[in-house]
């Protein structure tokens, strides 16, 4: 059965070659806002110098690096100070929990995540398994976070190494980070957590979450991809993962990314004041999900009844597969996606829904659909009007399909 698309105006960054029409894969990246790309281009041509030379180029450098700093900083609440440029949410993550477990050592931490996190948390977490006691907390079919194994595994005995995203990157789902953070502080320990779909979408503040490490991203925040930042608390003595050269206090050794650094100063600069812009994308991602729920028969919202950022919907189709779906979706120009785009040659379904306990015939149906303040009405009202189609298509060829009788 051939699907035919409905016209749509299309989001504004569209590339007509690629036949892109409705882009709702935020949370894998961003476009890169114009303010951006602009500020960075300085920085690619002309304005070349190394921030750590003491020429005058290299001075230019050394300030725009140094401004963009305080752009991060302001940010999340932190003060400069504690702010060094990574390459991205995956160095961030796993310099903070690598170096923090490297701190601790010699007093056998226990080391305590949940069993939703990212990748670049969950892996670092597996390779130290065989060193020390590793935890991995459940959540519920809500996909909020299971307190009593948290209080658990804290009490187990001497300090502990916790990494508890702020927002997980396939629901949506926000867990209490200022929460466990105290739980943990009363027995003593390092709190990192993984605020990559957090920032610029929700306020973020270390101040008031009183974590110790905290992660984000460029690329996440229509900034470019290939650079990040990791909050390290002053007083927090992180081992860096890499040596050879003082950069970044010495946490994050070698020439810094200069255009990199000067595109996320700025995508965090427009972050913090388009804040309120996010009421509007929480009114169109609700606006989408109902438009899905009352057009499709057997579908359902993965962590409906927890607080959620505003731009994320994951929606299991039961008895249909999600790759089928995508792919259809994709040849229609939609965007989506079943998942993290790291994770995204994987086979089997989502760790995340299976942790929330997804029945069988619903594990691989759910797909993440996620947005940003330059969603558009046009494209959101075109899924909703194509997913009928493509959900009855998919069913009719899924191994999931219950019996015809």
């Amino acid at each position: 059965m051939a699907i035919i698309p409905k016209t749509c105006s299309g989001p504004p960054y569209a590339d007509p070659k690629a036949n892109l029409v409705a882009y709702l894969d935020n949370n894998a990246t961003t476009m890169v806002a114009p303010e951006v790309a602009d500020a960075m281009v300085p920085y690619l041509r002309g304005r070349y110098g190394n921030p750590s030379s003491i020429h005058s180029a290299g001075r230019h450098a050394r300030r725009a690096v140094e401004s963009a700093r305080e752009d991060v900083a302001s940010l999340i609440g932190a003060d400069p100070s504690e702010v060094v440029f990574t390459s991205g949410g995956t160095e961030g993550d796993n310099l903070a929990v690598l170096g923090a477990v490297e701190d601790l050592s010699e007093y056998e931490p226990t080391l305590i995540t949940t069993a939703v996190e990212h990748a670049a948390v969950m892996e670092p977490f597996r390779r130290l398994s065989g060193r020390f006691k590793t935890v991995f907390v459940g959540v519920d079919a809500d996909g909020g976070m299971k307190f009593d194994e948290l209080q658990a595994a804290i009490s187990s005995g001497g300090p502990c190494v916790v990494s508890v995203m702020m927002a997980n990157n396939e629901t949506g789902v926000m867990f209490p980070v200022s929460k466990v953070v105290d739980m943990v502080k009363s027995r003593g320990g390092i709190v990192h957590s993984d605020a990559v779909q957090a920032a610029g979408k929700v306020p973020v503040n270390v101040a008031v979450e009183q974590v110790d490490l905290l992660t984000i991203s460029g690329h996440k925040i229509h900034g470019p991809k290939g650079v990040g930042a990791l909050y390290v608390r002053e007083g927090i003595d992180l081992p860096p993962l890499l040596v050879g050269g003082r950069q970044e206090r010495g946490v994050r050794p070698g020439t810094e990314n200069v255009p990199g650094i000067v595109g996320l100063g700025v995508a965090c600069r427009l972050a913090k004041a388009g804040m309120a812009e996010m009421g509007r994308v929480a009114k169109l991602r609700d606006r989408f999900e109902a438009g899905v729920v009352a057009g499709c028969d057997n579908v359902f919202v993965n962590g409906a009844k927890s607080p959620r950022v505003p731009n994320t919907t994951n929606i299991t189709f039961a008895y249909a597969d999600s790759m089928s779906m995508l792919y259809h979706l994709d040849e229609m120009g939609v965007a989506a996606s079943s998942g993290a785009a790291c994770s995204s040659g994987a086979i089997g379904p989502s760790h995340v829904i299976q942790a929330m306990g997804a029945p069988a015939q619903s594990m691989h149906g759910a797909i993440r659909f996620s947005l940003s303040r330059y969603t558009s009405d046009d494209e959101v009202d075109l899924v909703i009007r194509l997913l009928p189609t493509v959900l009855r298509v998919a069913r009719g060829v899924s191994p999931y399909a219950p019996p015809r009788r």
